[in-house]
This record gives structure tokens, sequence and C-alpha cells, in this order.
């Protein structure tokens, strides 16, 4: 054992550099691999804790306020029912900020469904206007326990506390904020809600199906479940976590086959050391535990100091990534993946390293001198005509030594081409984020922003308002609401958008747009949820009135998970004349600042006007461009390793020929020039096949994202070409400059050494 460390320790001191790369890409890939654990949990986690603390309600219907509830507590599989709680739908201001709500009406808290209360107390009938506010709302409002919010007109409300719920959250011009109230603050209720909680939530459709069938399809008006609410919860902390996984998983695999090319190469180099070794008593299992216990040593120090890392500083970074690492630190299971998740790394790149080492134990302990042409070692009648051409001997004499049409150096291809094309991959990822800022109307937001009017302005006058705003280059008016899907398990959003003179312009990736009567665009979550596609007829019921639609084409829908299905006003009209607009989406002028027109319009409206900024989904996304430079620079590690791999390689390959070359008369300039020709062929070579593989990889990943969360396909953009170039020509450069400092002391070597390493 001491002479085995002996050894080791010697090796360290001649590969100090690869050593160190070798550790530090070691911590990068468990770090990654860790925070996308943490993101996994937080996404999770909090959103549970929230639902079985609150006895969450795993079904929510709004309903008309005279449908009869009672027999939904009857029904097989119903544990327990809240409500039914009177709602009015409304608007409240708070310090200039306005949001629409749904009051609930309620005595006492509610046994199913119970909000937890964060800050402040709960109702009290001693205040009679005070209320309770669901905790983002109350974020977008700047409310807080004793604060006062104005009802349209002259009503006021009291905030009594805010409390977090696990229904489907907030969101600004879409779904209202729950606020709690006592009855004789919902004077007017304009329909009623009831919360079902299951005894088996995988039979949640079954139930939703028959608690339809019971109140009457004419009298729901929405069905939300707890799937969607988990899902709204988890939204962009569960992609980054699937995205440093991803890329994780990727390195991880990258450094092992890179951890498998330097055993194999430095055990080429080292023969005769071996054979020495074995020569002189060593056993297989020895030499094979020199290679184990160095790359177990690396392993095992660049997982414990990531581990460390992330358990000591994890919870300063800043913005959501600390955020994720804070909550993950509280869950139970957050000591097992501290320690398996270091533990995997080591034991697969120890895997790994057995594969290549076994290979050692093998070396027979009678030296074999090496022949002086490996096969495949003569020149190609292609390099022949060249030199002929007098193209200078080190590009051809490189070229050939790059590829001498030998597996290994097809290998060295392949392992130097995995990280670069996962580069290419992380690069397409940020493409398509700044794309989403760049282009919004390329990604299914046409439009910046959304007005709605209150009574108190006419469909003519708020369009007349609006378009006045010389920044405001159209307003589409158009209207929103739930509608049953067939089976009534579930229901979608219906907009009519736009008019047919004036369309609205979806952005679509299948199909064409709608233009005829009864033709619609639907997004992909729909497409899914129903098993349809595009050219197909659909049924729904927005409530008692029934209404076909032909799917012509399929949209980019970067709300309500794409379930969504588009047509015009006029088409909504035809089959009811009294649906009229109750929103207006504005398409501003290029340059225009959507925030600046937002205040302009809304102190024009003088109280009657409500302008929202369409939420970008690139905005939840900004912590992915941290992500995706940390991954870029682990990876680079991973092949910086690769490539000191094989330049070594390649010098020690040169050796037998270096005497051949100088007795030829080349200078040892020509003869260095020949070995960073090879390693920049070989980059150059790497550079190419992960782009043209790592471009179309990254669209269908990208694309995938996009279908698997209802976005749909059509979202993925690839770098640039000019950015492709700028990152093969620095692969390559790179490459070069590396191999320059091996390549001259090799070529400057005196010839007893040169005798020495070729005999």
């Amino acid at each position: 054992m001491r002479a085995t460390l002996r050894w080791a320790h010697s090796d360290l001191r001649t590969h100090r550099g690869e050593a160190l790369f070798l550790v530090v890409a070691t911590a990068g890939i468990v770090a990654s691999l860790l925070l996308a654990t943490a993101l996994f949990g937080y996404a999770t986690n909090p959103w549970q804790r929230v639902f079985t603390q609150a006895r969450g309600a795993h079904v929510w219907l709004h309903t008309g306020p005279t449908a009869a509830a009672s027999g939904l507590a009857g029904l097989d599989g119903v544990e327990d029912v809240a409500g039914p709680f009177p709602v009015s739908v409304t608007t409240l201001t708070s310090r200039g900020a306005r949001a629409s709500v749904e009051l609930r009406g309620t005595v006492r808290e509610p046994a199913v469904g119970r909000p937890l209360l964060t800050t402040g107390r709960w109702l009290d009938p001693a205040v009679p206007d005070g209320v309770v506010l669901d905790s983002r709302l109350a974020r977008t409002l700047v409310a807080q326990p004793g604060d006062t919010l104005a009802l349209p007109g002259t009503g006021e409300l009291t905030v009594l506390g805010v409390a977090d719920s696990a229904e489907p959250r907030y969101r600004p011009g879409d779904r209202p904020g729950v606020v709690w109230a006592l009855p004789s603050a919902v004077p007017s209720p304009s329909g009623q809600v009831i919360g079902l909680r299951l005894t088996d939530p995988g039979d949640t459709d079954y139930t939703v199906q028959r608690a339809v069938t019971v109140l009457g399809a004419g009298a729901v008006s929405e069905v939300s479940t707890w799937q969607q609410a988990r899902a709204e919860a988890q939204g962009d902390n569960r992609l980054l976590g699937q995205v440093l996984g991803l890329f994780g998983l990727g390195a991880l695999v990258a450094a092992g086959l890179a951890v498998h090319g330097a055993i194999s190469t430095r055990i080429r180099g080292h023969l005769r050391d071996i054979s020495v070794l074995k020569a002189i008593g060593f056993t297989p299992g020895q030499v094979v535990r020199i290679f184990l216990v160095q790359h177990f040593a690396y392993a095992l120090l660049g997982a414990a100091a990531a581990a460390a890392l992330v358990q000591a500083l994890g919870s300063r970074i800043p913005g959501r990534l600390g955020d994720a690492v804070g909550v993950w630190q509280g869950l139970p299971a957050h000591a097992v993946a501290l320690l398996v998740v270091p533990v995997g790394v080591v034991l697969f790149i120890g895997a790994t390293t057995g594969l290549a080492a076994w290979r050692a134990g093998r070396v027979s302990p009678v030296p074999v001198p090496r022949t002086a042409a490996p096969a495949g070692g003569r020149l190609s009648g292609v390099a022949r005509r060249a030199l002929g051409l007098r193209v200078p001997p080190a590009l051809v004499l490189g070229w050939h030594r790059a590829f001498p049409l030998r597996p290994r150096s097809l290998a060295t291809v392949a392992r130097l081409t995995l990280p670069l094309l996962l580069i290419v991959v992380a690069l397409s990822a940020w493409t398509t984020i700044d794309h989403f800022r760049s282009s919004p109307e390329e990604t299914g937001l046409p439009t910046a922003l959304t007005a709605r009017a209150d009574t108190g302005l006419s469909d003519v006058g708020a369009r007349r308002l609006l378009e006045r705003d010389p920044q405001v280059a159209a307003a589409y008016p158009g209207v929103e609401m739930a509608a049953l899907v067939p089976g009534q398990t579930a229901t979608i959003a219906l907009r009519g958008l736009g008019t047919r003179a004036d369309p609205y312009p979806f952005t679509l990736a299948e199909g064409r747009a709608a233009h005829g009567r009864d033709e619609a665009v639907a997004g992909q979550g729909l497409l899914d949820l129903l098993d349809v596609e595009v050219g197909d007829w659909v049924r729904m019921t927005v409530g008692d009135q029934p209404q076909i639609l032909h799917i012509v084409g399929r949209s980019i829908e970067p709300e309500n998970g794409g379930r969504v299905i588009s047509t015009s006003l006029d088409t909504l009209r035809e089959n009811d004349p009294e649906v009229a607009p109750t929103l207006y989406q504005l398409r501003l002028r290029p340059g225009a600042d959507p925030y600046a027109v937002a205040g302009r319009l809304t102190l024009a409206g003088e109280g009657h006007l409500d302008v929202q900024a369409v939420p970008n989904p690139a905005d939840g996304l900004s912590p992915l461009r941290g992500v995706v430079v940390g991954v870029i620079a682990v990876l680079a590690l991973i092949g910086l390793i690769e490539l000191l791999t094989a330049i070594g390689g390649t010098v020690r390959d040169g050796e037998r020929d270096l005497l051949a070359l100088k007795a030829i008369g080349l200078s040892p300039r020509q003869i260095t020039a020949i070995t960073m020709t090879a390693t920049g062929c070989t980059a150059l070579a790497a550079a190419l096949v992960g782009t043209v593989l790592g471009t179309p990889l990254a669209h269908w990943l990208i694309d995938a994202q996009g279908r698997s969360n209802g976005m749909g396909a059509g979202i993925a953009h690839g770098p640039s070409p000019t950015l492709l170039l700028l990152f093969g020509a620095a692969a390559v450069l790179g490459a070069t400059a590396l191999a320059a400092v091996p390549a001259t002391r090799a070529a400057r070597r005196r010839l007893a050494d040169t005798l020495s390493a070729v005999a």
C-alpha cells in the first residue's frame, strides 16, 4: 500500500493541473445536481405543505347563485365539502395598484381549504368590513394588516390578515385573487363556490363529471383541480430544476468519459513503468488500485467541497436559487439528498475509472517494443498529393496525425464532442429566453397590455380612449370565459379576440389563422387535454350554451397551460348576440414602454379603466441565465481536461516520429506546428460534430419542454450562425494555443531523450 501511495503521489506531482481540473469539474457537477434537487423540492414542497395543513380541496366548482349543492356531500368518493360560499367578482385598489378579486363570504374558518394565516388575524364580526387576502394578491396590492382597500364607488375594506392558500393562484388579468370576507360584505353575490375533498385524489376527473351532472352543466361556470394548482405553484422552479438536472447529468457523463480517456492515455504513456511495477512484484489488482485511489480521491474531494459549499453558502445565492436552497435545507429528505448525490457522482466516476484501470492490470510485465509504424500510419493518397502540391508539411502531417483512421482517434473526437454539444444546447436555451424578451410577438405574445373597462365606460368609449394614445398601434376587443369540455371533467379558456374585419394576430405554429365561421385556433394544452389535433371539430359548453368550433391552427399559448381555444368575437356573437367585450388587448408601436403607456391610459380612464402588462414567461426565467453560465463553465472545464488528454496523447504518439521528422529536414518550429495542427483539427472536428448534432437536439429538447407545459412546440431558437462560428473558432484557437507549450518542449527534446522514448 505504501508503494501504491508513493507512485500515486509521484503521478500527482506530474499532472497537478489535470488533477485540479478534475476536482473543480466534479465540484461543479455535484453542485449542479444538488441545486437541481433543491429546486425540485422547492417547487413541490411549499404547495404540498399548505395543501396538507389546510386540508385542501381537490376540486373547486364555481356555480350560479341558485345552484343546489346539497347533493354533492353524498357523492361516492367525497370525504368532505367546503361551502357553498357566496362570491362576487369586483376590483380593489390600494396605493395605486388595482386587482380583480373574488370576494368570498364565510362566517367561520372553513374545515376544508382553510386559509393559513401568515400575518394578522381571521375575520371578526366586530369588524364587518374586515377581509383576509390571499398572499399573492396582497403582494400585488402592496397591502398588509391595517391597510384600507378601495372598492368601486365609495366602499372600503380593511385588511385584517394575509393567508396562504392551496387553490389555483392569482394571475393578473386572468384569474381573480381570493378575498375572504363576512357574508355581509358580499351583499349581491354573482355566484357561489364549492370545494370537494376526495378520499382518492386519483378519481378527480370522475368525481368532477358526477358533480357537474348533479348540479347541471348550465349551473357550473368553472372547474379547477388540485393538479392545476400544483402545476401553477411549481411553475418556473420545476423548469429550472429540470434544466440543472439535465445539464448536470450530461456533464457527469462527459466527465466520466473524460476521466476514462485520461486514464487510458496515461496507461499508454506508462506502459514501461507499469511493466516494471509488475516485474518487481505488483499484482494486477494493485496496479488497478493505483488509478482507482487517485481518481476516487479527486472525485471525493470535489464532491465533498461542492456539498459543503451548497450547504454553507447555497441559501445566500441571490434570487430564487437561494430561496430554493433555504427551503430545501428544512425538508426531511435534505440530508439524504446531500449524501446520495455526491456519493452517486463519486461512484460513477469510480466506475469509469475502473473500466480504464482494468486495462492497466492486463499490461504484460515484459515491456513490448512499440512498432515503428502503427497501423494506419501510412500517408493516404490525398495527403501525398497535398505534399506534392506544396501544401505546408505541418498542415498535411498534422491532419494525418489527428485522423490516422484508428478507433482511438475517433474516441478522442467523441469525448471532446460531448461537452461542446452540451454547450451548444446551453447557448440555445439562452437564445430562446432572449427571443421571448426581444420578439414576444413570435412567442405567443403579440400584445403588450390588457385593458378592462368597468360599467361606467362603454365599448365605443373605451376603444376611442385606448386608440387615442399615440403609442397604441391597435386595440383588439375580446372576451374570455370558462367553458366545460366534453365529458364535463375540466374547464378551459374560450376566448374571442378581434373581429373578422380586424383579426387578432395569433402566433401560429401549425395550420392557419381562423378566418371563416366557427373556425378557431387552440393551444397545445387543449389539444392534449381533448386528444384532438388540427382539423378536428370540438364541442364545449359555456353555461347552458353549446359551442362547436373547427380547429384550423395551433397557436403558441403561454397562459393557462395552453388550455385555450381562441376564435373571433364575431363567431361568439353569432352563437350568443349578447356577448360584449370585457377586455381589450393592446398592441403597441415599436419602442413603446408598456408601463408608461399603462400609466397614461389608467389616468385617462379616470378610474374606469384597469390596464395591466401581459406577463412574459421570460420574466420568471431570469435565474436560468446564471444557470446557463455556470453550466457552460463546468462543461468548459471538462472539455479542457479532454483537450489536455488529447494533447498529451498526440505528443507521446509523435515521439516515435520525431527522429524521422528531423531526419527529413523539418525544423523544431515545423514539428511543433504538426502537433498544434493535429490538436486544432481534433477540436475542429469535435466543434463541427457538436454544432451539427447539438442544434437539432436543443430544438427537440426545448420544444419537448414546450409541449409538456402546454405552450407547444415552435418556441425553440438556436444561436445565430455568427455566434456558432465564434464558438467554433474559440474552441479551435484555444485548443491550438493550449498545445503550443507541450508541443514546443517535445520538438526541442534532446536526441538521447528521444531514443529513450521510442526504445
